[in-house]
């Protein structure tokens, strides 16, 4: 992707990962093996983040982050523990570079007067059709 603003893996240093037991159903293995991951960023010790950006990344992303500022997302959707933390790392990245991505500035534009016309031209049109419907 060109117009990421963090690049895969700059981050993969200062994340921590965990793995906990998943929930839902999973027959019999599903008591003995932790396949759900857990990452961790910690917002305010992060080395390669600039100022604004944590500023960015706190404000945003309230819901996600704890109260010590440390970001939490978890993955569960795969039996196998390696791909879900492949998943989730994806998932932070696409977040973080989400929340990051300036807001695009739009341009208020006026309706040409061809588009007018023929806006009043169907309206016309659709109440002839309408009044030919009462005569009956």
């Amino acid at each position: 992707m060109e117009d990421e603003i963090i690049k895969t893996g700059t981050l993969d240093a200062e994340l921590d990962f965990s793995f906990v037991r998943s929930s839902g159903p999973g027959g019999q293995n599903v008591n003995k093996v932790n396949s759900k991951a857990e990452l961790r960023f910690s917002i305010i010790n992060s080395v390669i983040l600039s100022e604004s950006q944590k500023s960015i990344i706190s404000e945003k992303l309230k819901s996600k982050i704890s109260d010590d500022s440390v970001l939490i997302l978890t993955c569960q959707t795969s039996r196998s523990q390696l791909e879900n933390k492949e998943l989730v790392r994806e998932k932070f990245y696409a977040l973080i570079n989400k929340v990051l991505k300036p807001k695009k500035i739009r341009t208020g534009t006026k309706p040409t007067v061809a588009s007018k016309e023929k806006r009043l031209q169907q309206k016309r049109e659709n109440a002839e059709k309408k009044e030919r419907r009462r005569e009956f």
